[in-house]
């Protein structure tokens, strides 16, 4: 069997994501050039789904092997490999940006066995507006990975080369887009104000009811992403990290009700609004959270006077997010008058 990380390419840095037959089909397409980080991620895809002259579009001159057909085959004995990637530090040189990034990968071979790797990949990004045909995109230069005797979760060098470290990685951050982007990418739309994926982030003090009073408090971390406008209804969706380093996304419990309409109307003087049961939804109409009360709420309207709607309100509490009010307004009158269906604030 071949060395796990195919040694007719750990030389040049080529960190090769290859799994089963089934994984690759099932492996999504990922062919974005537009930072250095980007471009590793869609080197992955590619090999992943075994498109490698895709992969081997990704490096310049001189390729990572002699040619094609030895870097095809350099791929014997791997079953798939973990990435870490770190951000890139960069310097400019005569009409380009020399990017430098970090990267750690756990290797797994076919016969299960693993090994940890470290380094650092070159990419390059000569200045478009001095280019002609054919266009040159940001493409990988060389790259070097030793292997490391530390667990890949500590792996990842903090930079590479002389310069000043990058920022550090928002794990919490990244964890919950990459979530957002896997589960919503296709359904979302593109925030007015901002690039998808970019979420109000809030960083949230908090203490369990049953912890000592002396233990210090914990921070939860709360991202609310932007993901649908309509005319008088927005939509998000939340992810939380409580503080364990596990992000999760919220879902929140909604009543199912139960509207009767006098003379059997179905927009006419209200009889009765009656909760018979409960639902969960992944998304908030009209949402936002308000700090000072440590609540996330929602509005639903039903139609553009907002004379008919829905509003509910989820307090932080040990931890989580509780609902604890919930009002609705049926009547469709042109009043704005909300009955309450659903109180917790007080305990009984």
């Amino acid at each position: 069997m071949r060395n796990p990380l195919f040694a007719a390419t750990v030389s040049t840095g080529l960190v090769v994501l290859l799994s089963s037959t089934a994984m690759a089909a099932e492996a999504p397409y990922i062919d974005n050039r537009s930072d250095p980080a980007a471009v590793v991620r869609s080197l992955y895809s590619a090999i992943n789904r075994h498109e490698y002259a895709r992969a081997w579009s990704y490096f310049s001159d001189p390729k990572p092997a002699k040619d094609f057909d030895t870097f095809v085959k350099g791929y014997d004995g791997t079953d798939h490999v973990e990435v870490d990637i770190g951000n890139a530090g960069e310097e400019g040189a005569a009409g380009s940006i020399y990017y430098q990034l970090p990267v750690a990968i756990r290797a797994t071979a076919k016969d299960g066995s693993q090994a940890v790797f470290a380094g650092c990949y070159t990419l390059r990004q000569v200045n478009a507006q001095i280019q002609g045909p054919p266009f040159n995109p940001i493409h990988i230069e060389k790259g070097s990975l030793k292997p490391s005797k530390a667990p890949f979760e500590k792996a990842l060098p903090e930079s590479c080369g002389d310069g000043p470290p990058p920022p550090k990685k928002d794990t919490s951050l990244d964890a919950a887009r990459a979530q957002f982007m896997l589960a919503y990418g296709g359904q979302c739309q593109d925030p007015p104000d901002g690039p998808k994926g970019e979420p109000q982030a809030y960083a949230i003090p908090y203490q369990n009811a049953e912890s000592d009073t002396n233990q210090p408090e914990r921070t939860m971390r709360l991202f609310r992403f932007f993901c649908s406008m309509a005319a008088y209804n927005e939509s998000a969706v939340y992810y939380i990290d409580d503080s364990s380093g596990h992000v999760r996304q919220l879902q929140f419990t909604v009543p199912e009700l139960d509207i009767r309409y006098a003379n059997g109307d179905t927009q006419g003087e209200v009889e009765s609004v009656n909760v018979i049961g409960f639902q969960t939804e992944d998304r908030l109409i009209n949402s936002g959270y308000d700090e000072q009360a440590r609540t996330i709420t929602s509005d639903d309207k039903w139609r553009g006077v907002g004379d008919a709607s829905s509003q509910g309100t989820y307090l932080l509490r040990d931890g989580h997010f509780s609902l604890v009010q919930y009002d609705v307004d049926a009547s469709y009158d042109g009043q704005v008058d909300p009955q309450t269906v659903i109180d917790y604030n007080t305990p009984p």
